[in-house]
């Protein structure tokens, strides 16, 4: 396996943008839309190569949390994606390894939201889910986001009470 590329996104190339586009397209079954693809965009990238193949990817984007009346400076974790046939390889934990990095160097807070299937994976790499109550600060005001309840995992930076309300800043798509 190649080492481990973290790049901004102005940095990018564009056949590397669309190897990118590529990788998620088919990692998430063709439901990956115009809306969680500019999620991934604007922040650090993780790229895993094997040769001129992406095979790994991430992205690491800021966003403001709210949390015991605090804004907190967040990490967001988007977009990650192992190519099918290098999945259970190690891609995956080495993308995370680099985000990780990138979150306890620049954030108070890591987020991410995670599918059903990434829940163990995220779990084993010290992520902790987030037992309070979560919160979408939408045009309309502050809405409650109780199907994500389960799904939110933090990399707390600092102590951080878990139990408490998590609020996300409003994006268009899905909030979390």
């Amino acid at each position: 396996m190649s080492q481990v590329s973290v790049i901004h996104t102005w940095q990018l190339s564009d056949s590397t943008i669309a190897a990118i586009r590529k990788l998620l397209d088919a990692a998430f079954d063709g439901d990956f839309g115009d809306e969680d693809w500019d999620h991934s965009l604007g922040g650090v990238h993780a790229l895993v190569w094997d040769g001129d193949e992406l095979i790994g990817h991430g992205a690491v984007v800021q966003r403001r949390l709210l949390h015991a009346d605090r804004a907190l400076r967040t990490g967001y974790v988007e977009g990650v994606a192992v190519r099918a046939d290098r999945r259970r390889q190690g891609v995956g934990g080495v993308v995370m390894a680099a985000l990780e990095d990138v979150v306890r160097g620049a954030y108070a807070l890591g987020a991410l939201s995670a599918s059903e299937e990434a829940l163990e994976f995220y779990a084993a790499r010290g992520w902790q889910r987030w037992r309070g109550r979560t919160f979408a600060l939408t045009p309309a005001g502050v809405e409650r986001t109780e199907e994500e309840d389960d799904g939110v995992f933090v990399l707390p930076v600092a102590p951080l009470d878990l139990s408490g309300d998590l609020t996300c800043d409003w994006r268009d798509g899905d909030v979390w």
